[in-house]
């Protein structure tokens, strides 16, 4: 499908010259970093099932991330003294 962006300037300069140091082209650059984008949210949703239920909140993806945050830290760190 063919659409029409607006893109800023300086991002549009990025992007084209990094395609152009891997030889491709805008719209292959422009495909593959939606799908690794969308690819990137899968596996983020699929490493973390109770996100399924924050969809309603992804417009506050601020708060997701510092809730994902707080449970990675207080959920990621073991007191061996609990599991003795």
């Amino acid at each position: 499908m063919k659409t029409t962006m607006e893109i800023p300037d300086s991002l549009f300069r990025r992007a084209k010259a990094r395609a152009a140091a891997r030889g491709q082209s805008m719209a292959s650059f422009i495909n593959g970093a939606i799908e690794a984008r969308l690819r990137d949210e899968d596996q983020r949703s699929s490493d973390k099932p109770w996100m399924a239920f924050a969809g309603m909140m992804e417009s506050e993806r601020g708060l997701l991330e510092r809730l994902d945050r707080r449970i990675e830290e207080s959920c990621g760190v073991v007191d061996e003294g609990e599991w003795t």
